[in-house]
């Protein structure tokens, strides 16, 4: 009985992964293609690439940008709107673009006179506005979460390490099953 469990939860670990990311996949392209009904399977998914590549050229127009600026000023003078459009605009920002925050993968020290250590990104190294001192704004990411917590570390507890940060975040996310 205990070999059949085994056999149960070994197919589970199997097909459960596959699963589920199919279903994500199928979800959204079905959410895209629901956008725009038009009867043609995968046609949804095509406009939406054409549409977001022709917002992202239009966009990076200079006749644009002081319309972009100017309704992104207005947004952030909204109560309550400029609080969810800047945490929106911030978390793209950080993964998407040329400003990408978790770039600088770091291995921390969280505390004197301990072998433990923490995987983060530093995303800010200087921190006037505070007056943190010699600290770093460092963010740890949470495993298996879309979550995590900033610590103001002192820089002489990071070791900065020499990874790709996709690989590190992989790393973080996957509770350190993935490989570095």
């Amino acid at each position: 009985m205990r070999r059949l469990f085994s056999y149960f939860l070994n197919g589970l670990l199997i097909i459960a992964p596959f699963t589920i990311t199919v279903w994500i996949v199928v979800a959204i392209i079905d959410w895209l293609n629901g956008m725009f009904d038009l009867g043609i399977p995968g046609l949804g998914i095509l406009l939406m690439v054409v549409l977001l590549t022709l917002v992202g050229y239009i966009g990076s127009s200079f006749l644009v940008k002081p319309f972009i600026t100017l309704t992104e000023r207005i947004f952030h003078k909204v109560p309550l709107i400029g609080i969810v459009y800047s945490s929106i605009r911030d978390l793209f920002d950080a993964f998407v673009g040329d400003n990408q925050k978790f770039n600088k993968p770091v291995m921390v020290k969280m505390y004197e006179g301990s072998d433990n250590h923490k995987l983060g990104f530093v995303t800010q190294e200087v921190l006037e506005s505070i007056e943190a001192g010699d600290k770093v704004a460092v963010y740890f990411p949470h495993s298996y979460n879309f979550s995590g917590e900033l610590f103001l570390v002192p820089s002489q507890n990071i070791t900065y390490l020499d990874l790709p940060s996709s690989d590190v975040m992989k790393f973080i996310v996957s509770g350190g099953v993935s490989k570095l």
